[in-house]
C-alpha cells in the first residue's frame, strides 16, 4: 500500500512545485499568485507528509482526495501560467476573470482540509489522542460517507475495543439504510471486518459478525462478502469460538444464504453445515457411535441412530429373522425393552467378522466413536470410524447459561434452513446427518423460536426431497425411524393445530406424500379436518396437501382418494368450492377433480351431489381458466355421469 500511495502522491507534489514555482514568476496580478502560491506551498508540505507517513494511509478517501486535489493543482497552474504573459499586448489578450482567484484559492483551502483530514483519520489511535476528527470538505454533500470512512478507517489502525465500536457504529448504519451498507462494501470494510470477526474480543466479534450479516443484502454484496474470505472465517469461529459470538455468525450465514443462493455450496465446502448441525444435536440427541456397544442407560435417540445399522441392510435383516426389528423411537416401550432391543442389535452387529460385507460398509463422515464424551478407538472396535461432525468444537458448551445455547440452537436451524433450500447436496448431507433427528426432537420440545426454524428447515428438506426421488428414497423411506420420528412430530403439531407451526408442517407432509404406504391411515384424516372452517391459509394448505395424495402422479391415489372421503372430506370441498376465497377455491376444486376421477363410483360423492357441483364449476370463468382446472374438469364431469348415471338407481 505504501508504494501505491506514493505513486497516487507523485503527481499533485510536481504540480504544487510548478504552481509555487510559476507564481513567483508572475507578471500580473502578482498579490493574487502569491496567496495562491502560499496555500500551494502548505498543500505541499501536508502532501510530502502524507507520502512519507509510516503507518499506511486509508487507501478509499486517499484515491478521492488526492485526484481531487490533482484537479484543483491543474487549475491553479493553468491560473499562474497565464499571470506570466510578457508584454502589453499578451496581457490584453489574456482575459483572467477576478472571481477565478477567489475560487482556486477557496478550492485550494478545501484541499488542504481534506489531506490535513485523510492524515488524522489514517493515523494511529494513540496518536490522535481521542481527537474530534470533523467532516472533511470533500464529503459536505454526502456526510454519510465521510462516517463511513472514519469507522472503516478506526477498523483499521484502532486498538481492539476502538475497532469493536467502530464496527458497532457499522451495525447501525447498516441496519438503517440498504445505500449505506453498500457504500461500507464499496469503501472497503469487509475486510477490516473479517479480520476483527478473526482476531478480536467476544464484543468486537459479535460486532464484526452482524454488521456483515446486515451487509449482505443483495446477490452483489453477498458474493463480494464471499469473495474475501467470509467462508473460512465464520468456520473458524464455529468451530472454536464463543458460543455468543457463535449465534451471531449463524445468523449471518442465514442472512447472507437467504439474500444470494449461490453462496450455499461455498458454506457447505467450508464444513459450515457439520459444524452447524453438531450444534443443532448438542443436548438434542446424545452423539453417538454407529458401532458403538450398547450400554444400560441409553436414550431413546441412540436407540434410533443405532438402528441405522439395522435399515443399511434391510434385504439382509428380512432374510435373517433372528435378528429382531427395531421398533418406532416414539412408542411408548419400557426402558428395559428399548434397551434389550438395542444390546440385541448393536451387539449381534459388533459379532459381524471384520472382513463381512457390512462391517466394509463405509461409514458417514458425520458419525463417530464418541458416546457421552468418551472416545472409543477403532482397534478396541474393530471396525472403521470417523469422528462426530463437529465433535473439534473446542469443550465448555455444558457450562454456557441456558439462554446462550437457546439462542445458538435457534440461530443453527436458522441457518440451515436457508442453507437447505433448493439444494439437493446440502439437504441429503442434512438428512444422512443427525440433524433431521434434532428436527424432530427440537419442533416437539424446543423454544418456539426454535420450533418455527426447525419446522421451516423440514418444509424446505421435504420440498427438495419431493422434487429429488433419490433423495426421497434414502432420507424418507418408511423405514427410517429418524424419518418416522419427523412425520411423528408433523402429525402431532397437525392434531394440536398450532397456529405458528401449521402451514408448515402440513406443507411437510404434502411433500412427503409420496412416501406413504398403503397401510399407513392415519395422515389424511388429519389435514381433512382442517378443511372445515379454518383460516383461508391453513384450509388452502391442506387442500394443496391433499391434491398431492389424490393425484394421479401419486401410485397409491386411488387408497388416498378413498381416505378423502371416508374423512368427510367431499362435504368439505362442496362448501369451499361455493364459497370459500379464490384463494381456496381453486386447490378445493381440483382435489374435488382427483377424488372424482379416483372413485367415481362413490356413493357418497353420489349422494352429495358432486356431478352438481362440477357443472356448476364449467360455468365460472375465473375456476375453468385455470390450466390444471381446465385439463381435469372436464374428465372429471365426464366420469362421473358415466359412473352415477349407470348406477344412480343404486345410490337412491
Amino acid at each position: 500500500m505504501a508504494d501505491i500511495v506514493k505513486e497516487i502522491l507523485a503527481r499533485p507534489i510536481q504540480l504544487a512545485d510548478q504552481v509555487t514555482k510559476f507564481a513567483d514568476e508572475a507578471q500580473s496580478f502578482k498579490q493574487d499568485c502569491q496567496e495562491l502560491k502560499a496555500k500551494t506551498e502548505k498543500l505541499a508540505g501536508l502532501l510530502r507528509q502524507a507520502a512519507r507517513a509510516r503507518n499506511d494511509l486509508y487507501e478509499r478517501p486517499t484515491r478521492r482526495i488526492i485526484d481531487e486535489t490533482e484537479q484543483v493543482l491543474d487549475k491553479a497552474l493553468n491560473l499562474v501560467i497565464k499571470c506570466r504573459a510578457n508584454g502589453i499586448v499578451k496581457r490584453m489578450f489574456t482575459i483572467i476573470p477576478a472571481a477565478a482567484f477567489r475560487k482556486t484559492s477557496m478550492q485550494l483551502e478545501n484541499s488542504i482540509g481534506d489531506v490535513s483530514w485523510l492524515l488524522r483519520v489514517s493515523a494511529p489511535a494513540d496518536d490522535r489522542d481521542d481527537e474530534y476528527l470533523g467532516l472533511p470538505p470533500i464529503a459536505q454533500n454526502e456526510p454519510i460517507l465521510c462516517l463511513i470512512w472514519e469507522q472503516v478507517a478506526i477498523l483499521q489502525s484502532g486498538n481492539l475495543e476502538e475497532r469493536s465500536d467502530a464496527a458497532a457504529s457499522l451495525v447501525s448504519l447498516a441496519r438503517d439504510n440498504d445505500r449505506y451498507g453498500r457504500l461500507i462494501i464499496e469503501e472497503g470494510g469487509v475486510a477490516p471486518l473479517l479480520k476483527l470477526a478473526k482476531e478480536g474480543k467476544m464484543e468486537g466479534q459479535e460486532n464484526a459478525a452482524r454488521a456483515i450479516g446486515l451487509l449482505g443484502r443483495d446477490p452483489d454484496s453477498v458474493e463480494q462478502i464471499v469473495n474475501a474470505g467470509v467462508c473460512t472465517v465464520f468456520a473458524k469461529i464455529l468451530k472454536e469460538g464463543s458460543m455468543k459470538v457463535q449465534a451471531v455468525v449463524a445468523w449471518a450465514v442465514s442472512e447472507l444464504a437467504a439474500h444470494h443462493r449461490k453462496c450455499q455450496d461455498h458454506f457447505a465446502q467450508n464444513n459450515i453445515i457439520r459444524f452447524l448441525v453438531s450444534h443443532l444435536a448438542f443436548e438434542t440427541v446424545q452423539e453417538h457411535s454407529k458401532y458403538a456397544i450398547a450400554k444400560q442407560g441409553m436414550s431413546i435417540h441412540s436407540v434410533v441412530m443405532a438402528s441405522n445399522t439395522a435399515d443399511g441392510d434391510e434385504k439382509k435383516d428380512q432374510e435373517d429373522d433372528t435378528i429382531p426389528r427395531i421398533p418406532h423411537p416414539m412408542n411408548n416401550k419400557a426402558p428395559n425393552q428399548m434397551q434389550n432391543v438395542v444390546a440385541n442389535t448393536v451387539g449381534m452387529k459388533a459379532q459381524t467378522p471384520a472382513n463381512s460385507s457390512q462391517s466394509q460398509l463405509p461409514p458417514r463422515s458425520n458419525q463417530g466413536n464418541h458416546a457421552k464424551g468418551q472416545s472409543v478407538s477403532s482397534r478396541q472396535q474393530n471396525t472403521t470410524h470417523v469422528s462426530l461432525a463437529g465433535t473439534s468444537i473446542k469443550g465448555g458448551r455444558e457450562y454456557e447459561d441456558p439462554a446462550t445455547k437457546a439462542q445458538m440452537k435457534a440461530m443453527a436451524a436458522r441457518a440451515l434452513w436457508q442453507l437447505c433450500i433448493a439444494n439437493v447436496t446440502i439437504c441429503r448431507n442434512i438428512t444422512e446427518s443427525r440433524a433431521l433427528l434434532c428436527f424432530a426432537v427440537l419442533l416437539e420440545k424446543g423454544s418456539e423460536e426454535v420450533q418455527s426454524y426447525s419446522a421451516m428447515a423440514l418444509m424446505e428438506i421435504t420440498a427438495v426431497a419431493e422434487q429429488n426421488s433419490d433423495l426421497r428414497r434414502s432420507s424418507f423411506k418408511p423405514t427410517s425411524p429418524a424419518a418416522k420420528a419427523v412425520v411423528d412430530q408433523l402429525l402431532k403439531v397437525v392434531a394440536k393445530e398450532d397456529p405458528d407451526l401449521l402451514v408448515p408442517c402440513v406443507k411437510s407432509i404434502g411433500h412427503l406424500a409420496r412416501t406413504f404406504r398403503a397401510t399407513e391411515t392415519r395422515i389424511i384424516a388429519p389435514l381433512v379436518k382442517l378443511l372445515d372452517e379454518r383460516e383461508p391459509e391453513v384450509t388452502m394448505e391442506a387442500a394443496i396437501a391433499l391434491n398431492k395424495f389424490a393425484s394421479t402422479e401419486n401410485f397409491l391415489c386411488v387408497t388416498h382418494s378413498k381416505a378423502i372421503i371416508a374423512a368427510g372430506g367431499a362435504k368439505h370441498l362442496i362448501q369451499l368450492v361455493y364459497f370459500g376465497e379464490q384463494m381456496v377455491q381453486f386447490p378445493s376444486l381440483i382435489l374435488l377433480c382427483y377424488i372424482s376421477l379416483n372413485c367415481p363410483d362413490s356413493e357418497v360423492l353420489a349422494n352429495e351431489e358432486v356431478l352438481i357441483v362440477l357443472e356448476w364449476s364449467t360455468k365460472q370463468a375465473h375456476l375453468s381458466d385455470d390450466p390444471v382446472i381446465e385439463s381435469l374438469l372436464p374428465d372429471a364431469k365426464s366420469r362421473l355421469e358415466l359412473y352415477q348415471s349407470r348406477g344412480s338407481r343404486g345410490f337412491h
